[in-house]
């Protein structure tokens, strides 16, 4: 018998490399440099592209890697579904970053928290969302694919050709995530718009509120969310705003976790997690209001009683929980029924033109990441059905979930539409992962000059040798004595992880531990009179049963 050749370790590494770039389906002549991370990494980037065309591929940042899953052609490409931004430049990343270090914040003044719709938006412009262009059953499926990117390059080549990249938003370059869009609103009655409280404007498209209430003729219901991270007196002034300019919306106010009254109310608790899940899904305030507004759009074509019925015994069973805090176990309840729909978005299918089909009523749910989709959809069923993530892009495709026997919830993909909004405010907002932004201090030095950050975390400045004395702040002093009281170390060198800490506040943000809300124009001015009709709002509108909403944090 011959003797073994020796294999080392070097050699084994090498050989499980190879297995696992042939299972991705690399070149041959790709893997000369498999040793490389970056290069590892750039390979994947351009062998898992599926964008939809090559004249805007290399100024995009596909997010949320993935590892395939199978061999063979017909491989799933869990990638297929990725959030596709417009990459940074590396000069306008380094200009950034000697901003932060350079330039002192500034608190700004309460009119600058008032944000106009017409400004971020520019209504009648080409910030518009693309449009599934026309087609025939005639057509194959492959020339209805290329019709659609070839419509897609063309809306993507003139919003990049009016604006810069610099006054441009992230917003989404992956057809796609687009195409289930297009498949909910053709399949839905009535379309839920679903917003974040704290900056609705960011996410309320006026564009969408043209096209599903002009040509496609549905019922757009917006929901306000995340009514307990802000004060009743903001909630009202933003329905009010709404309710003026855009006549035809249906609103309603929504939280998936209202404040337990029993909870005591501590200023200094940033870092204490307020918003519980577990049973507190059957506690959500707002599926009243979403009943009455469905049931007026229906005006009885739909029999919604045993949704009404489902609410009552939700109510019935509602308790708040251990108080613990910690997130509880789930009760099994009623089977809900799931259906996936992962390459629905791709067949040739028509709107369709008859409303309440068989009886019922579909409710396709729309709106930007992080707003509260899936969670919404569970405070309506009463438990968790939908998985939730704080991580953009989390939900990939389309689901349906019959609420009811009469009542079918859809649930969209978070879809970021083109805006001129600050690409520091998209950050705030949930929009951008958190863990893959390239540069978060000048979206912490945002933050830091709209609330008081070295107050309300009781920072100590990191040049300051007496406590007690006055030194000016940018934003990478407040990342590096967050850093330094959280004890957040590099690994090698144990400097502040000034990144790190960085990541940590924008996360605080995030959650809405650091409470940032942002005003409908000419608040400040009439804050009395937003106050006073709060005031005289029924309970049910304005609060849980027994618990009423208030400010998160007494800034």
């Amino acid at each position: 018998m011959p003797r073994k050749k020796p294999f080392s370790v070097k050699q084994k590494k090498k050989q499980l490399q190879d297995k696992r770039e042939r299972k991705r389906g690399f070149q041959d002549g790709l893997r000369s440099s498999s040793n490389s991370r970056s290069g590892s990494r750039e390979r994947r980037e351009e062998q898992t592209d599926t964008s939809d065309g090559e004249s805007v591929t290399h100024h995009i940042r596909r997010l949320n890697q993935q590892p395939a899953q199978g061999l063979g052609p017909r491989v799933y490409d869990p990638n297929r579904y990725r959030l596709h931004f417009e990459r940074d430049s590396r000069e306008d990343v380094e200009r950034r970053k000697r901003a932060a270090r350079e330039q002192v914040l500034q608190p700004v003044s309460a009119e600058l928290l008032e944000l106009d719709i017409q400004e971020v938006y520019q209504p009648d412009s080409v910030l518009d969302f693309p449009r599934r262009p026309p087609w025939n059953y005639e057509m194959t499926k492959e020339q209805l694919m290329n019709q659609e990117e070839r419509s897609f390059q063309d809306y993507l080549g003139k919003i990049h050709g009016a604006h810069t990249s610099e006054k441009l938003s992230y917003f989404e370059h992956n057809l796609e995530t687009w195409r289930q869009l297009w498949r909910v609103l053709e399949m839905s009655d009535i379309i839920l718009l679903i917003t974040d409280i704290r900056h609705p404007v960011v996410n309320f498209p006026p564009a969408f509120y043209e096209y599903v209430t002009g040509e496609l003729g549905l019922a757009l219901v917006l929901v306000l969310n995340k009514v307990d991270l802000a004060p009743p007196a903001l909630v009202v002034a933003w329905k009010h705003y709404f309710h003026q300019h855009y006549p035809q919306l249906h609103i309603v106010l929504f939280t998936s976790f209202p404040r337990d009254p029993r909870a005591p109310q501590d200023p200094s608790g940033v870092l204490k997690k307020s918003r519980r899940r577990g049973r507190g899904w059957t506690r959500a305030l707002g599926p009243e209001q979403l009943l009455r507004a469905c049931e007026a759009i229906t005006a009885g074509k739909v029999d919604l009683s045993s949704w009404r019925e489902k609410i009552a015994r939700d109510v019935a069973g509602a308790t708040w929980g251990n108080g613990s805090g910690e997130e509880e176990e789930e009760d099994d309840g009623p089977a809900v029924l799931v259906e996936q729909q992962t390459d629905s978005a791709m067949e040739p299918t028509s709107p369709n033109q008859e409303r309440y089909k068989d009886g019922v009523v579909t409710i396709g749910c729309v709106g930007f990441p992080n707003v509260g989709k899936s969670s919404l959809i569970n405070g309506l069923v009463g438990r968790k059905v939908v998985s939730v993530s704080r991580t953009p892009g989390h939900t990939r495709y389309f689901q349906t979930y019959f609420l009811t026997p009469t009542v079918k919830l859809c649930d969209c993909p978070g879809l970021i539409f083109p805006s001129l909004l600050p690409r520091q405010l998209q950050v705030l907002a949930g929009i951008y992962p958190i863990a893959q932004i390239q540069e978060p201090y000048t979206a912490v030095g945002y933050l830091a000059s709209r609330i008081p950050l070295q107050v309300l975390l009781h920072l100590r400045h990191p040049e300051a040798k007496d406590p007690s004395a006055e030194h000016p702040w940018c934003a990478w002093d407040i990342c590096e004595a967050w850093a330094e009281k959280r004890g957040y170390k590099t690994a090698k060198a144990a400097r502040n992880d000034v990144y790190r800490a960085a990541n940590s506040l924008l996360r605080l943000a995030v959650d809405g531990r650091l409470c940032l809300c942002f005003h409908p124009p000419g608040y400040s001015k009439q804050k009395g009179r937003s106050e006073h009709q709060c005031a005289s709002l029924t309970p049910a509108v304005v609060q849980a049963p027994g618990s009423p909403i208030q400010k998160p944090r007494s800034w």
